[in-house]
Protein backbone atom coordinates (compact mmCIF):
# COMPACT_ATOMS: atom_id res chain seq x y z
CA UNK A 1 0.00 0.00 0.00
CA UNK A 2 1.52 3.53 -1.08
CA UNK A 3 1.29 6.37 1.59
CA UNK A 4 -0.22 8.88 -0.82
CA UNK A 5 -3.21 6.75 -0.76
CA UNK A 6 -3.68 6.03 2.59
CA UNK A 7 -6.19 7.87 4.19
CA UNK A 8 -6.36 8.39 7.63
CA UNK A 9 -8.87 9.55 10.16
CA UNK A 10 -8.18 11.02 13.90
CA UNK A 11 -10.67 10.96 16.49
CA UNK A 12 -9.19 14.17 18.65
CA UNK A 13 -7.11 16.93 18.38
CA UNK A 14 -3.01 15.41 18.85
CA UNK A 15 -0.41 17.53 19.56
CA UNK A 16 0.43 20.24 16.22
CA UNK A 17 3.83 18.34 15.66
CA UNK A 18 2.26 15.04 15.28
CA UNK A 19 -0.82 16.33 13.11
CA UNK A 20 1.62 17.91 11.14
CA UNK A 21 3.77 14.97 10.67
CA UNK A 22 0.76 13.05 9.73
CA UNK A 23 -0.31 15.30 7.28
CA UNK A 24 3.06 15.30 5.73
CA UNK A 25 3.15 11.67 5.15
CA UNK A 26 -0.14 10.35 4.85
CA UNK A 27 -4.04 11.50 3.55
CA UNK A 28 -5.08 12.84 6.99
CA UNK A 29 -8.45 13.80 8.62
CA UNK A 30 -8.19 16.33 11.40
CA UNK A 31 -9.95 17.47 13.90
CA UNK A 32 -11.17 20.90 14.33
CA UNK A 33 -12.76 20.54 17.69
CA UNK A 34 -11.89 18.05 20.23
CA UNK A 35 -14.88 16.78 21.67
CA UNK A 36 -14.99 13.07 21.41
CA UNK A 37 -16.93 11.56 18.89
CA UNK A 38 -20.36 10.06 19.00
CA UNK A 39 -21.01 7.06 18.14
CA UNK A 40 -22.41 7.62 15.00
CA UNK A 41 -19.93 10.22 14.02
CA UNK A 42 -16.97 7.33 15.07
CA UNK A 43 -18.55 4.79 12.50
CA UNK A 44 -19.03 7.10 9.78
CA UNK A 45 -15.33 7.50 10.35
CA UNK A 46 -14.67 3.95 9.77
CA UNK A 47 -17.00 3.85 6.93
CA UNK A 48 -13.91 5.22 4.45
CA UNK A 49 -10.62 5.24 5.25
CA UNK A 50 -7.73 2.82 5.58
CA UNK A 51 -6.36 3.76 9.15
CA UNK A 52 -8.65 5.38 12.07
CA UNK A 53 -6.38 6.61 15.12
CA UNK A 54 -9.08 6.67 18.57
CA UNK A 55 -8.00 7.19 21.94
CA UNK A 56 -8.97 5.46 25.28
CA UNK A 57 -12.41 7.99 25.32
CA UNK A 58 -13.35 6.12 21.91
CA UNK A 59 -15.03 2.90 22.15
CA UNK A 60 -15.44 0.49 19.64
CA UNK A 61 -17.08 -2.79 19.92
CA UNK A 62 -18.42 -5.55 17.36
CA UNK A 63 -21.61 -4.00 16.52
CA UNK A 64 -19.36 -0.53 15.06
CA UNK A 65 -16.74 -2.87 14.03
CA UNK A 66 -19.53 -4.35 11.90
CA UNK A 67 -20.35 -1.21 10.23
CA UNK A 68 -17.04 -0.15 9.13
CA UNK A 69 -16.17 -0.14 5.96
CA UNK A 70 -14.00 -2.54 3.84
CA UNK A 71 -11.00 -0.21 3.22
CA UNK A 72 -10.67 -0.16 7.34
CA UNK A 73 -7.31 -2.31 8.23
CA UNK A 74 -5.65 -0.57 11.09
CA UNK A 75 -6.94 1.03 14.42
CA UNK A 76 -3.67 3.04 15.58
CA UNK A 77 -4.52 3.28 19.16
CA UNK A 78 -3.62 6.66 20.70
CA UNK A 79 -2.76 5.18 23.93
CA UNK A 80 -1.04 2.30 25.37
CA UNK A 81 -4.35 0.90 27.04
CA UNK A 82 -6.90 -0.70 24.68
CA UNK A 83 -9.60 -2.50 26.40
CA UNK A 84 -11.75 1.01 24.43
CA UNK A 85 -11.22 -1.48 21.69
CA UNK A 86 -12.67 -5.05 20.57
CA UNK A 87 -9.11 -6.73 19.49
CA UNK A 88 -10.97 -10.25 19.30
CA UNK A 89 -13.54 -8.80 16.53
CA UNK A 90 -10.98 -6.67 14.74
CA UNK A 91 -8.99 -9.43 14.17
CA UNK A 92 -11.74 -11.47 12.87
CA UNK A 93 -12.24 -8.91 10.22
CA UNK A 94 -8.81 -8.44 9.14
CA UNK A 95 -8.43 -5.44 11.31
CA UNK A 96 -5.07 -5.30 12.95
CA UNK A 97 -4.84 -2.93 15.94
CA UNK A 98 -1.38 -1.46 17.37
CA UNK A 99 -0.73 1.01 20.75
CA UNK A 100 1.49 3.04 22.32
CA UNK A 101 3.18 0.91 25.21
CA UNK A 102 6.48 1.94 27.03
CA UNK A 103 5.90 5.89 26.49
CA UNK A 104 4.10 6.81 29.54
CA UNK A 105 5.44 4.95 32.39
CA UNK A 106 7.60 7.41 33.78
CA UNK A 107 4.49 9.80 33.93
CA UNK A 108 2.23 7.78 35.28
CA UNK A 109 4.46 6.50 37.82
CA UNK A 110 5.16 10.23 38.90
CA UNK A 111 1.53 10.62 39.00
CA UNK A 112 1.05 7.94 41.38
CA UNK A 113 3.31 9.43 43.33
CA UNK A 114 1.94 12.70 43.08
CA UNK A 115 -0.69 11.19 44.25
CA UNK A 116 -0.16 9.33 47.44
CA UNK A 117 1.53 12.25 48.75
CA UNK A 118 -1.16 14.33 48.03
CA UNK A 119 -3.92 12.24 49.89
CA UNK A 120 -1.17 11.02 52.78
CA UNK A 121 -0.32 14.71 53.32
CA UNK A 122 -3.43 16.47 52.59
CA UNK A 123 -2.02 18.44 50.06
CA UNK A 124 -5.51 19.46 48.28
CA UNK A 125 -7.10 20.79 51.49
CA UNK A 126 -4.34 22.37 52.27
CA UNK A 127 -4.71 24.09 48.90
CA UNK A 128 -8.55 24.64 49.35
CA UNK A 129 -8.08 26.33 52.65
CA UNK A 130 -5.40 28.64 51.03
CA UNK A 131 -7.53 29.67 48.03
CA UNK A 132 -10.18 30.43 50.15
CA UNK A 133 -8.18 33.47 52.04
CA UNK A 134 -9.20 31.62 55.56
CA UNK A 135 -6.43 30.31 56.69
CA UNK A 136 -6.17 31.22 60.35
CA UNK A 137 -2.01 30.65 60.20
CA UNK A 138 0.41 27.29 61.61
CA UNK A 139 -1.31 25.17 64.25
CA UNK A 140 -0.26 22.32 65.87
CA UNK A 141 -2.76 20.14 65.10
CA UNK A 142 -3.86 21.81 61.81
CA UNK A 143 -3.71 19.48 58.58
CA UNK A 144 -1.98 16.35 60.40
CA UNK A 145 -1.45 13.75 57.86
CA UNK A 146 0.47 10.67 57.57
CA UNK A 147 4.79 9.92 57.35
CA UNK A 148 5.61 7.98 54.06
CA UNK A 149 9.12 6.59 55.43
CA UNK A 150 8.55 3.18 57.29
CA UNK A 151 5.21 2.83 55.67
CA UNK A 152 3.88 -0.06 53.78
CA UNK A 153 3.55 0.03 49.63
CA UNK A 154 1.73 -2.67 48.03
CA UNK A 155 1.69 -2.85 44.30
CA UNK A 156 -0.67 -4.49 42.04
CA UNK A 157 0.90 -5.05 38.75
CA UNK A 158 4.36 -5.12 38.74
CA UNK A 159 4.81 -4.27 35.14
CA UNK A 160 6.59 -1.54 33.89
CA UNK A 161 4.77 1.81 35.23
CA UNK A 162 4.36 -0.71 38.94
CA UNK A 163 8.06 -1.11 38.97
CA UNK A 164 8.71 2.80 38.20
CA UNK A 165 6.77 3.36 40.84
CA UNK A 166 8.81 1.26 43.42
CA UNK A 167 11.69 3.07 42.51
CA UNK A 168 10.21 6.41 43.65
CA UNK A 169 9.25 4.71 46.58
CA UNK A 170 12.15 3.71 47.87
CA UNK A 171 13.55 6.85 47.75
CA UNK A 172 10.67 7.93 50.18
CA UNK A 173 11.44 5.55 52.36
CA UNK A 174 8.48 3.36 51.89
CA UNK A 175 8.98 -0.74 52.00
CA UNK A 176 7.87 -2.24 48.80
CA UNK A 177 5.47 -5.12 48.28
CA UNK A 178 4.15 -6.87 45.15
CA UNK A 179 1.16 -8.91 43.57
CA UNK A 180 1.66 -9.87 39.96
CA UNK A 181 0.25 -12.29 37.81
CA UNK A 182 3.58 -13.36 37.76
CA UNK A 183 6.50 -13.45 40.23
CA UNK A 184 9.70 -11.13 39.04
CA UNK A 185 12.80 -13.10 38.92
CA UNK A 186 15.21 -12.95 41.96
CA UNK A 187 17.32 -10.30 41.00
CA UNK A 188 14.61 -7.98 40.20
CA UNK A 189 13.22 -8.16 43.52
CA UNK A 190 16.84 -7.68 45.43
CA UNK A 191 16.68 -4.82 42.65
CA UNK A 192 13.20 -3.16 43.84
CA UNK A 193 13.64 -4.11 47.50
CA UNK A 194 10.40 -5.85 47.06
CA UNK A 195 8.23 -8.76 48.72
CA UNK A 196 6.22 -10.65 46.89
CA UNK A 197 2.10 -11.47 48.26
CA UNK A 198 1.16 -14.61 46.20
CA UNK A 199 -1.98 -13.49 47.87
CA UNK A 200 -3.67 -10.45 46.93
CA UNK A 201 -5.84 -10.91 50.05
CA UNK A 202 -3.04 -11.11 52.29
CA UNK A 203 -1.07 -8.37 51.19
CA UNK A 204 -4.22 -5.55 51.02
CA UNK A 205 -4.76 -6.78 54.66
CA UNK A 206 -1.41 -5.32 55.82
CA UNK A 207 -0.68 -2.58 53.47
CA UNK A 208 -0.05 1.05 54.56
CA UNK A 209 -1.17 2.26 50.99
CA UNK A 210 -1.92 0.12 47.78
CA UNK A 211 -1.24 1.08 44.25
CA UNK A 212 -3.49 0.02 41.81
CA UNK A 213 -1.06 -0.30 38.78
CA UNK A 214 -2.75 -3.50 36.66
CA UNK A 215 -4.46 -2.93 33.18
CA UNK A 216 -8.14 -3.85 32.57
CA UNK A 217 -8.81 -7.49 31.40
CA UNK A 218 -11.71 -9.72 32.20
CA UNK A 219 -9.70 -11.13 35.09
CA UNK A 220 -8.76 -7.78 36.54
CA UNK A 221 -12.57 -6.23 36.46
CA UNK A 222 -13.43 -5.68 40.04
CA UNK A 223 -9.85 -7.01 41.22
CA UNK A 224 -10.56 -4.61 43.87
CA UNK A 225 -14.45 -5.88 44.74
CA UNK A 226 -15.82 -4.76 47.70
CA UNK A 227 -14.98 -7.62 49.84
CA UNK A 228 -11.39 -7.40 49.54
CA UNK A 229 -11.36 -3.63 49.92
CA UNK A 230 -12.87 -4.60 53.54
CA UNK A 231 -9.54 -6.27 54.01
CA UNK A 232 -7.59 -2.88 54.31
CA UNK A 233 -6.70 -1.80 57.13
CA UNK A 234 -9.38 1.56 58.38
CA UNK A 235 -6.11 4.06 57.84
CA UNK A 236 -4.77 2.50 54.96
CA UNK A 237 -4.76 4.76 51.68
CA UNK A 238 -6.08 3.51 47.60
CA UNK A 239 -3.93 4.90 44.71
CA UNK A 240 -5.19 4.17 41.01
CA UNK A 241 -3.66 5.29 37.77
CA UNK A 242 -4.11 2.51 36.19
CA UNK A 243 -7.95 1.71 35.03
CA UNK A 244 -11.13 2.83 37.08
CA UNK A 245 -12.90 -0.82 36.39
CA UNK A 246 -10.08 -2.58 38.15
CA UNK A 247 -11.71 -1.00 41.41
CA UNK A 248 -15.14 -1.25 42.41
CA UNK A 249 -16.04 2.57 42.59
CA UNK A 250 -19.58 2.27 44.25
CA UNK A 251 -17.88 0.26 47.29
CA UNK A 252 -14.68 2.72 47.50
CA UNK A 253 -17.36 5.36 48.16
CA UNK A 254 -19.15 3.65 50.72
CA UNK A 255 -15.85 2.83 52.69
CA UNK A 256 -14.56 6.29 52.44
CA UNK A 257 -18.08 7.80 53.28
CA UNK A 258 -18.04 5.40 56.39
CA UNK A 259 -14.30 5.78 57.41
CA UNK A 260 -13.25 2.34 56.42
CA UNK A 261 -10.20 3.69 54.94
CA UNK A 262 -8.10 6.12 55.18
CA UNK A 263 -8.33 8.06 51.72
CA UNK A 264 -7.83 7.64 47.95
CA UNK A 265 -6.31 9.44 45.24
CA UNK A 266 -7.86 8.69 41.93
CA UNK A 267 -6.97 9.28 38.29
CA UNK A 268 -9.36 6.85 36.31
CA UNK A 269 -12.61 5.82 37.21
CA UNK A 270 -15.13 2.98 36.68
CA UNK A 271 -17.29 4.67 33.64
CA UNK A 272 -15.09 7.55 32.48
CA UNK A 273 -16.38 10.60 33.01
CA UNK A 274 -19.32 9.41 35.03
CA UNK A 275 -18.24 9.61 38.76
CA UNK A 276 -19.93 8.80 41.41
CA UNK A 277 -21.63 12.03 42.31
CA UNK A 278 -20.36 10.85 46.36
CA UNK A 279 -17.11 10.43 45.64
CA UNK A 280 -17.14 14.46 44.44
CA UNK A 281 -18.22 15.16 48.09
CA UNK A 282 -15.70 13.85 49.97
CA UNK A 283 -13.00 15.62 51.87
CA UNK A 284 -10.22 12.56 51.86
CA UNK A 285 -10.07 11.81 48.33
CA UNK A 286 -8.00 13.50 45.93
CA UNK A 287 -9.63 13.09 42.04
CA UNK A 288 -7.53 14.18 39.01
CA UNK A 289 -8.97 14.10 35.38
CA UNK A 290 -7.24 11.47 33.84
CA UNK A 291 -4.04 13.12 34.22
CA UNK A 292 -1.18 10.16 34.40
CA UNK A 293 0.43 10.78 31.00
CA UNK A 294 -0.41 14.30 30.50
CA UNK A 295 3.23 15.73 29.58
CA UNK A 296 4.09 17.42 26.62
CA UNK A 297 6.77 14.77 26.26
CA UNK A 298 4.82 11.95 26.48
CA UNK A 299 2.54 12.70 24.36
CA UNK A 300 4.61 13.67 21.35
CA UNK A 301 6.60 10.59 22.16
CA UNK A 302 2.90 8.45 22.12
CA UNK A 303 2.29 10.52 18.77
CA UNK A 304 5.62 9.12 17.22
CA UNK A 305 4.98 5.61 17.79
CA UNK A 306 1.55 6.03 16.42
CA UNK A 307 2.98 7.23 13.23
CA UNK A 308 5.51 4.77 13.50
CA UNK A 309 2.84 1.89 13.21
CA UNK A 310 1.11 4.03 10.70
CA UNK A 311 3.97 4.07 8.37
CA UNK A 312 5.26 0.41 8.56
CA UNK A 313 1.41 -0.91 8.15
CA UNK A 314 1.95 1.16 4.99
CA UNK A 315 4.99 0.05 3.76
CA UNK A 316 3.37 -3.10 3.62
CA UNK A 317 5.20 -4.91 7.04
CA UNK A 318 2.93 -5.56 10.41
CA UNK A 319 2.96 -2.21 12.71
CA UNK A 320 5.59 -2.98 15.89
CA UNK A 321 3.12 -2.34 18.62
CA UNK A 322 0.59 -4.57 16.93
CA UNK A 323 -1.52 -5.72 19.78
CA UNK A 324 -1.95 -10.13 19.43
CA UNK A 325 -4.40 -11.93 21.15
CA UNK A 326 -1.49 -13.45 23.67
CA UNK A 327 -2.04 -9.50 25.35
CA UNK A 328 -5.34 -9.88 25.95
Amino acid sequence: MQNDQLKVALTRRLPDTVERRLAELFDVRLRDSDAPLSKAELIAQMKDVDVIVPTISDVIDAPMLAQAGPKLKLIANFGSGFDNIDIATALQRGILVSNTPSVVTEDTADMAMALILGVTRRIPEGLSVMKSGYWDGWAPTAFLGSRLTGRRLGILGMGRIGRAVAVRARAFGLEIHYHNRQRLREEFEEHYKATYWESLDQMVARMDILSVNCPHTPCTFHLMNARRLKLMKPDAVLVNTSRGEVVDENALTRMLQNKMLAGAGLDVYERGREINPKLLKLDNVVLLPHMGSATHEGRAEMGEKVIINIKTFADGHRPPDQVVPSML
